[in-house]
């Protein structure tokens, strides 16, 4: 049997609730040249029974369930070393392939580049509400060379941090540094970014993936990944200018007041938070907000959110859908959202 030109690679864990629309929408674009690998990180849920019984009438769909979860990094990795395609597509396992995306990929692919970036459009979590579309803003197809490499970071880094939009060619992610990122979250990024640069990446414009956001399993952990763990990987790559790196994330986030006011409104930002990671490091006028922050309650700093982007920041749909859609949203938030006259439907 010929050696599959590419394979949709997904690493899961506790999605028995989602895996099977996500596998779905994923089965029915299959082709020849396509095969579809599956590695579940040692589920407790009953994962395997969902995935098995798709597999059973499938036969390209193949599923490999570990003893042991090695983290999401761990088992991205392993879900590339089980495939045979000529290239990887990192597929999440909750979102959704739109109609047509593996086509459109495939013929990306005959440019014979190092990396695709597939574009996507935000829905809710019910994937009824068009959230942001396209995510990545770009509106035509593009090509980088390993020349444009800083054009590239500046334009995508953020995208990427959304694994389900890569495909990179087999031989790359093999023939990279991968267990240096582990525990990272973003092995991926890790291996697309780091040195040297990729001989070419080619970005698609049109949407062909939808997000279901505010599914993430990490969703209580953001104060750490996006004030730590994403800056201090953006922060790690030698061979882009400083300059570069500021415009994909500042050095230390979590100096800003707004966005310990944003993680305090969607609860990952606690007293115990800053007396974990910012007790010890921040000091005087920056100490004393992180501390005031912690202790201000968490629905009068989600009621500060939703007015500051109701106000200020109305086109970020996502941001306020996240808001929203926090645990820490009472009566007085909503009330201030339909004043603004915010409506997400």
């Amino acid at each position: 049997m010929a050696r599959p030109k590419l394979s949709v690679c997904i690493a899961t864990y506790n999605r028995a609730g989602f895996v099977a629309e996500t596998l779905h929408s994923i089965l029915r674009q299959l082709t020849r040249e396509v095969e579809l690998i599956v590695v579940d990180g040692a589920s407790p849920d009953n994962t395997r029974e969902v995935v098995t019984r798709i597999a059973a009438h499938y036969p390209a769909l193949h599923y490999h369930r570990e003893e042991v979860n090695s983290g999401v990094d761990g088992d991205y990795d392993k879900a590339v070393g089980y495939s045979e395609g000529e290239y990887c597509w990192l597929m999440t396992d909750d979102d959704l392939l739109l109609p047509g995306a593996v086509d459109q990929v495939l013929a990306a692919l005959e440019q014979r580049p190092d990396l695709v970036v597939v574009n996507a459009e935000v829905r809710s979590k019910d994937l009824t509400v068009k959230l942001e579309s396209p995510r990545l803003n770009v509106h035509s197809d593009v090509t980088f060379d390993s020349a444009q490499s800083d054009q590239f970071f500046v334009l995508a880094a953020n995208y990427l941090a959304f694994i389900g939009g890569v495909v990179i060619r087999r031989e790359v992610w093999l023939g990279r540094d991968r267990k240096s990122y582990y525990g990272s979250l973003f092995v991926h990024v890790g291996v697309i970014f780091q040195s040297p640069a990729l001989g070419s990446a080619r970005v698609i414009a049109r949407p062909l993936i939808a997000i279901r956001n505010g599914n993430a399993m990490w969703t209580p952990r953001g104060f750490e990944i996006w004030s730590f763990k994403w800056p201090d990987l953006v922060w790690s790559f030698d061979d882009f200018s400083e300059e570069a790196k500021r415009s994909v994330c500042v050095r230390e986030p979590w100096r800003g007041l707004k966005c310990l006011l944003f993680h305090r409104a969607l609860g990952s930002y606690s007293i115990a938070e800053f007396r974990k990671r910012l007790a010890g490091i921040s000091r005087g006028r920056t100490r004393i907000a992180a501390w005031l922050v912690a202790r201000c309650p968490a629905t009068l700093a989600n009621f500060a959110a939703v007015v500051y982007c109701g106000l200020m920041k109305r086109r970020s749909r996502v941001a306020l859908y996240d808001v929203l859609r926090s645990r820490h949203a009472g009566t007085a938030t909503r009330l201030a959202a339909r004043a603004l006259g915010i409506y997400l439907r």
